[in-house]
């Protein structure tokens, strides 16, 4: 039985591949590629020519059948279209199918866009979560950000760049302006960080074209932040209120405060209120 071995690959620049990953493609049997028009690329570069084949999401359940047979007779290796297989890309199937079948398994360390933009964002390191892709469903989407709102730990994110100001949209008003890095094209030509914040980043990318392929480093929730999802909004706004701030505009420095929704804020002010005046909505 042979070994099949997931191969990390650049992200971009094709000179960060290793020593070693060049060495197991020039010699197994086959290259199991996401897209193998774009690894073909990467093996032609190298004068490397073995047997290609596709695997993806969209491949039918023999296609998986045909992998798991060829490593029965031959080593293969795993490829991803850019980073380490199986991380946020469909190799992971072939992988847990392996697992499964008791075949061997070998890792090659190598590029990944996650690590490269968490160590270029500048923001803490020693503990982090990988989200990969958010749901594309508006509701799926604000589901999961409740979900990590309160973590303290930076957020790794990738998003394609037709949804990246509709992601920065939500990340703002579901976890507020917290510190964000926006890495752009990584190890290519045209390679760009940008170290600042949600609300800065979402103004920036709505009047300047997104193009290339994103990674996001997202600030966890901050200890003072942290405490202050301890505070009753309602207790807050009927404090502001008792020293004669008019109640719409002390919803809207609630909600602004502790980063929740002003207009279910004003609508359960109104219920424990009693108040019925129509034209303090318009101001929410």
């Amino acid at each position: 039985m042979g070994t099949l071995y997931l191969v990390s690959t650049p992200i971009g620049n094709l000179g960060d591949i290793s020593v070693r990953a060049l060495d197991t493609l020039r010699r197994v049997g086959l290259v199991v590629a996401e897209d193998t028009r774009r690894t073909r690329k990467l093996l032609t570069h190298y004068d490397i020519h073995c047997p290609l084949l596709s695997f993806n999401e969209h491949s039918p359940p023999k296609r998986m059948e045909r992998v798991l047979r060829a490593v029965q007779d031959t080593d293969v290796a795993l490829v991803t279209d850019a980073g380490t297989p199986s991380v946020s890309d469909p190799g992971l199937q072939i992988l847990r199918a392996a697992v499964g079948e008791g075949i061997s398994v070998s890792a090659l360390p190598g590029p990944s866009a996650v690590l490269t933009a968490l160590v270029l964002s500048g923001l803490p390191t020693d503990t982090f979560l990988f989200l990969g892709f958010l749901p594309r469903r508006a509701r799926e989407r604000e589901d999961k950000l409740l979900q990590i709102k309160p973590l303290e730990t930076t957020i790794v994110l990738f998003e394609a760049p037709h949804r990246l100001v509709r992601t920065l949209e939500a990340v703002g008003a579901v976890l507020g302006d917290r510190p964000l890095a926006v890495c752009r094209e990584l190890t290519k030509l045209h390679e760009e960080v940008r170290r600042s914040n949600v609300f800065a980043e979402l103004e920036y990318w709505r009047h300047n074209d997104p193009r290339g392929e994103f990674t996001l480093v997202l600030g966890g929730m901050q200890p003072e932040e942290s405490a202050a999802q301890q505070v009753d909004p309602l207790e807050e706004v009927a404090r502001l209120v008792a020293a004669g701030i008019k109640s719409s505009h002390a919803v809207r420095t609630v909600a602004g405060k502790l980063g929740c929704d002003r207009r279910d804020l004003y609508q359960q002010w109104l219920a424990r209120d009693g108040s019925t005046n129509p034209g303090a909505t318009s101001d929410i």
